[in-house]
């Protein structure tokens, strides 16, 4: 059996330090507000999955408006955070984070894990692990339009 080998779009060979540089790339990206690039880290039909609830967004609109609860309000509620683990391979870059978030009852601790996969040399989305408390929060306004997975 052989290992697959990913191109990028420009059809370079795709690498664990390619990954590493998308990810790393995307979540700086993120974390200084920049949607729009943000967006271009991405394919252009985007799958995110939240786990342990099993539901998932689809498709740019979906995954912006997700971006801009996120940068534009969770951040604003999100007091620390701190990276615990990383792991990587050619495919993916997976994070564990520790965050502490204000809730309506005060200032929450929480773990969460999330997985950037590649694909086509950009991300093809991302599956996020956390409580559900946590994903509601960080998924806001775009929450009740998620699909359940397996449907």
């Amino acid at each position: 059996m052989t290992q697959r080998d990913p191109k990028t779009k420009n059809g370079a060979s795709w690498d664990a330090q390619a990954m590493l540089e998308l990810g790393t790339r995307h979540g700086q990206l993120e974390a200084e507000g920049k949607l729009d690039l943000v967006m271009e880290t991405l394919v252009a039909d985007p799958i995110f999955e939240f786990w342990p609830v099993g539901l998932r967004m689809r498709g740019r609109d979906q995954v912006r408006r997700f971006y801009e609860h996120l940068i534009g309000t969770f951040y604003g509620e999100q007091k620390s955070y701190r990276l615990i683990e990383e792991w990587l391979s050619e495919r993916s870059l997976a994070q564990e984070y520790e965050m502490v978030v204000q809730f309506d009852t005060g200032l929450e601790a929480h773990r969460v894990i999330g997985i950037l996969f590649e694909k086509d040399g950009l991300l093809g989305g991302e599956r996020i692990w956390g409580s559900k408390a946590l994903l509601k929060k960080m998924i806001g306004p775009v929450w009740d339009e998620l699909e359940q997975i397996g449907d």
